[in-house]
């Protein structure tokens, strides 16, 4: 049988750095991860340390709303 409710549900991640400073003018993107959290062990809003492509360093990727 089928719960109703998963406890994992999947959440974009976007780049801090990029949406605080804008994007830079070579680049033409915001970095954007995608990754699970279990609802009830994390309710808060997951904040990780991602490597950024258009920053080309580690930056803190926050999550977002779908």
């Amino acid at each position: 049988m089928a719960k109703g409710k998963d406890a994992r549900i999947p959440v974009l991640l976007e780049c801090t750095g990029c949406v605080r400073n804008g994007v830079n003018k070579e680049s033409t993107g915001i970095s954007r991860y995608i990754t699970q959290k279990n609802r009830h062990n994390t309710p808060n809003r997951l904040e990780l340390l991602k490597f950024c492509p258009y920053c080309y360093k580690h930056t803190i990727h926050g999550e977002i709303k779908k």
